[in-house]
């Protein structure tokens, strides 16, 4: 165990020193050839087209960069302003107007607001300006051999796309994506493509990369496999009174007590709800301190999307302004 960490932290420094891309070499890399040898007799892969499609693989310095420095981790204050500008918004409007039938079918089969789908795709790509210009067998690569706290993941996820390239008839040096191996318009990584994609306009192929109406059906669908609940609102604005509350934000962004118990330690929803509606205080970073919310069910379903808070918030309040928007009178 001690000499493979060795020789990936040896390989690892080799790619930070030479330049942006390198050759997967094989040999370089056993656990490569394992697991060549392990797909293709579970999937009856022939292990000659494994091996042609990983000679093609370049691992990516910036790939490796890029998982290092997420956007996510900047304060919220920074963030949000990716996102709630007025271009965004006016693209996510035009994007709900072009695509209200599917919405609003989305909305009858899954139960899932439409303005949160719209702000899910106006947070991942802008409603598809910006898809990731990363071959997506790259990025995999490069995170399974030299990101090692998620080593496994990727390499899982690796398999997930092979089998999922296989599925679409596609070539899987074909496909781009994100620096972490999201693809299409939702950024669905190749498990979930496989797992929550659907064919929502029933034309025989889940296609996440150039069809509205599968995209649309899709990131609903994998939104309501992870708990929405239908006309439940994600967050609530908060009165907050004394200072117990710091216990409670603690707890994390899962709801895991409900509001009456929230409200005996100071912490009071502007809207009124069921006593009994699990709920958590959640904290963000404003220019000039703390900004806290109530978050609901619906708030951390949108963290299964992507587990950063930060982005949830920035879904929700993007959503919020999209809403509101279309509600009013023109």
């Amino acid at each position: 165990m001690i000499a493979r960490v060795g020789r990936q932290i040896i390989a690892l420094a080799t790619v930070l020193l030479a330049t942006s891309a390198q050759a997967l070499d094989l040999e370089e890399y056993p656990d490569v050839k394992t697991f060549i040898q392990t797909f293709s007799q579970q999937y009856q892969y022939p292990e000659a087209k494994l091996r042609a499609i990983f000679a093609q693989i370049r691992v990516r310095q910036e790939t490796i960069q890029a998982i290092e420095r997420p956007r996510e981790a900047i304060p919220y204050y920074e963030y949000r302003k990716q996102f709630l500008t007025d271009a965004h918004i006016q693209r996510g409007e035009k994007f709900w107007s072009q695509h209200a039938s599917a919405l609003a079918k989305a909305r009858k089969q899954y139960g899932v607001a439409p303005e949160i789908i719209v702000a899910i795709l106006g947070v991942e790509t802008q409603y598809g300006r910006n898809k990731g210009d990363y071959l997506v067998a790259d990025s995999l690569a490069t995170l399974w051999l030299h990101h090692l706290p998620r080593a496994d993941f990727f390499r899982h996820e690796m398999e997930e796309f092979l089998l999922l390239a296989r599925e679409l008839g596609v070539d899987p040096m074909s496909i781009k994506g994100s620096y972490a191996g999201a693809i299409g318009m939702p950024q669905f990584i190749p498990s979930s493509y496989r797992r929550y994609a659907v064919d929502f306009d029933g034309d025989g192929k889940r296609d996440l990369i150039n069809n509205p109406n599968d995209i649309i059906g899709s990131v609903a669908n994998f939104l309501r496999v992870h708990g929405w609940e239908s006309g439940s609102a994600p967050m609530d604005d908060v009165d907050l009174h004394g200072t117990l509350y710091f216990w409670i934000e603690r707890l994390g962004i899962k709801p895991s007590l409900n509001v009456e118990v929230l409200q005996q330690y100071g912490i009071m929803p502007h809207t009124e709800v069921p006593g009994t509606q699990r709920a958590a205080l959640i904290s963000f970073e404003g220019e000039s301190g703390p900004i806290y919310r109530i978050g609901y069910n619906n708030f951390y379903v949108v963290t299964r999307y992507n587990r950063s808070k930060r982005y949830a918030m920035a879904v929700v309040e993007l959503a919020d302004r999209l809403r509101r928007n279309r509600e009013e009178p023109s």
